[in-house]
């Protein structure tokens, strides 16, 4: 599991991590069931609080992304397909949000976002067509 902690940025540590471990999870790289480090391994790997490592793994497992067995460890909990749709719905309508502010920034019509948003899907397309 790999985590970087960047000081230079508003979000807190516990919050870097949380999201960091939750794009791994929703990503593949970390697999269901998987054993994440234990609390006080993964503070000192990072130089930081226990007490922030345990927030963030308590936010993970609120939101259903791992769960604790006492004694043993915490691990990745099973894909909830329909968490994980609402996780990537958030992210898309974040994005499109940002973009739309971009466009009209730059006098873009919707016409114009939708024919940019076709080329990339026919880019994204014949790319997938040809890697098979």
């Amino acid at each position: 599991m790999q985590l970087m902690i960047r000081n230079n940025t508003a979000a807190p540590i516990y919050q870097q991590i949380y999201q960091q471990i939750k794009e791994q999870i929703i990503n593949g790289t970390l697999e269901e069931d998987t054993m994440l480090p234990s609390i006080r391994s993964l503070a000192k790997e990072l130089r930081i609080s226990i007490i922030t490592t345990k927030r963030a793994y308590e936010e993970l497992e609120r939101d259903g992304f791992v769960y604790t067995i006492a004694g043993k460890g915490v691990f990745v909990a099973r894909k909830n397909t329909e968490v994980l749709r609402e996780e990537w719905l958030r992210q898309i309508e974040s994005h499109m949000e940002a973009i739309a502010t971009l466009a009209k920034g730059c006098g873009l019509s919707k016409a114009d976002l939708q024919e940019m948003l076709n080329m990339i899907y026919e880019e994204d397309a014949s790319c997938n067509m040809l890697s098979k």
